[in-house]
């Protein structure tokens, strides 16, 4: 018997507790000849003619591949529950990334059961309802539809996303009762967690976990649109920031992270993480968010930002932009320096590479630079040996990227850092040089100053392709650029 086939549901028992109020609200109550009115009297909107998402076909084709790694087990990931900001708030919520990349849904409380079934799989999707309208929970409570909005309806849910689905309300219940071998995704969803405590065990799950962070690494034709999407609305948002410079500088940093933030808004669901704008000494801080600091003329600006589309697939890119428009010569010398880095990395990227090659490919052309200015004592082969150069860069020089920012995390090291490149795999490649504001060890006159350069890098069949390109990278291209946008 499946999950689903033992979901009956309850008659409402006349004694179940009322739908809570604030304790402070206007309303001490409600009467009953008011919560008859709004029982009745409201329109049929059921949603007859709709189509599946279009990443239906990859979904399926992906809890295909799920399937046959663990067959004959119950697999159970959930979406996440609403976390409280403050009081009665909540954050905007954002569905686990292994539930959105199984299903394609994205709403609260939703978890996705592959119940054993033959040789294979039966999946269904467990979603909140609409919102009761016989007890009036969908004008009383706060996540009532008259308060946050409709909800699908089960059936509509179905035909979204190609799977049956049924009420999530019943199914902890179900699950303590179940029997079999079963794995979950931890972390996101306490209530489901509960009701398998005593069926699952850690290195279960996590072998559960590891396997659908690796199934990420390659990306479908899907996902490889969808990343462009978010690039291509990236690069606009860069624009936006570029004309508005001179209100940034009579204001502070919030107005370029606030600028980018709108595109994101209006092109995307959001940002895909905290935007970095940081001017000045602050663009050596690697992850710079506070973005209160002044935005002045004569220092540079480093923009680290992405757009995340309605899917959840994010850009990642960074420039580092003169305020004024024009490099001084120290910072062309050291922005040009981690360009011919980027160069040098990019180069590296292609199918049938060690994936650690174009970190080390940048990071010898950094060591090489750092050498060559008198930073460090070489040869270049023992700064790299030491990790000499760390002292100026301290970061890796990528990361994966898809619908997490850092994308893959939870992928085997010998899948991942230690792996080989395959077409279809999406990384950054962002090597950088900051010489922090009290660094002694460095003249003067280059303390403050931070450089990085990250673009959004699609291994290809035959080498690679640059989605971020339209960004240009090169000084006097980027000088030429930020002068066609000011007009």
């Amino acid at each position: 018997m499946t999950v689903a086939e033992e979901l009956i549901p309850e008659t409402p028992d006349e004694s179940e507790e009322p739908i809570k109020q604030r304790k402070n609200g206007l309303y001490p109550g409600v009467s009953d000849e008011l919560a008859e009115n709004m029982k009745s009297g409201w329109a049929d909107t059921e949603l007859r003619d709709l189509e599946p998402i279009p990443q239906a076909a990859e979904t399926a084709a992906r809890r295909a591949a799920l399937s046959a790694r663990f067959p004959g087990e119950r697999l159970v990931i959930p979406a996440g529950n609403l976390k409280t900001r403050s009081n009665d708030t909540e954050y905007a919520f954002r569905a686990s990334v292994e539930y959105a990349y199984l299903t394609g849904n994205q709403t609260e409380d939703g978890v996705l059961v592959l119940e054993p079934k033959g040789g294979g799989h039966e999946a269904t999707i467990y979603l909140l309802p609409r919102s009761d309208r016989e007890n009036g929970e969908f004008w009383l409570d706060g996540q009532g539809e008259l308060w946050v909005g409709r909800r699908h309806s089960l059936a509509e849910a179905g035909t979204l996303y190609g799977i049956p689905a049924s009420d999530v309300r019943e199914l902890a219940g179900a699950l303590r009762e179940a029997t079999g071998p079963v794995r979950v995704v931890r972390g996101y969803d306490a209530g489901i967690e509960a009701a398998l405590t005593d069926k699952v065990t850690a290195e279960r799950d996590e072998e559960l976990r590891v396997f659908l962070s690796e199934a990420r690494l390659v990306k479908d034709d899907f996902e490889v649109g969808e990343l462009q999407k978010a690039v291509d609305s990236t690069v606009r948002g860069f624009e936006d920031v570029v004309k508005v410079l001179d209100k940034a500088e009579a204001t502070s940093e919030r107005y370029i992270e606030g600028t980018f933030f709108l595109r994101a808004r209006v092109e995307g669901n959001d940002v895909g993480y905290g935007t970095i704008a940081a001017a000045g000494p602050h663009a050596c801080t690697l992850h710079w968010v506070r973005n209160d600091g002044a935005v002045r003329s004569g220092e540079l600006l480093l923009l680290d930002a992405g757009v995340e589309t309605h899917t959840y697939y994010t850009a990642d890119v960074t420039r580092t932009l003169p305020i004024n428009g024009r490099f001084s010569a120290l910072q062309r010398k050291i922005y040009d320096a981690v360009y011919e880095a980027q160069e040098a990395g990019i180069a590296a990227v292609k199918p049938g590479a060690k994936y650690r090659d174009f970190h080390d490919a940048a990071q010898r052309v950094l060591a090489e630079k750092l050498v060559e200015w008198g930073l460090v004592e070489g040869p270049v082969e023992r700064v790299l040996e030491l990790g000499l150069q760390r002292r100026w860069t301290l970061h890796g020089t990528g990361h994966m990227l898809g619908m997490d920012v850092h994308d893959c995390a939870a992928a085997r090291v010998e899948a991942y850092v230690d792996g080989v490149l395959e077409p279809g795999m999406c990384l950054t490649v962002e090597p950088g040089l900051y010489f922090q504001a009290d660094d002694l060890t460095v003249p003067e006159e280059y303390r403050g100053i931070g450089v990085r350069i990250e673009d959004d890098i699609l291994v290809t069949e035959d080498g690679n392709r640059n989605l971020s390109a339209a960004l240009p990278r090169r000084s006097d291209e980027v000088e030429a650029w930020m002068a066609s946008l000011k007009g």
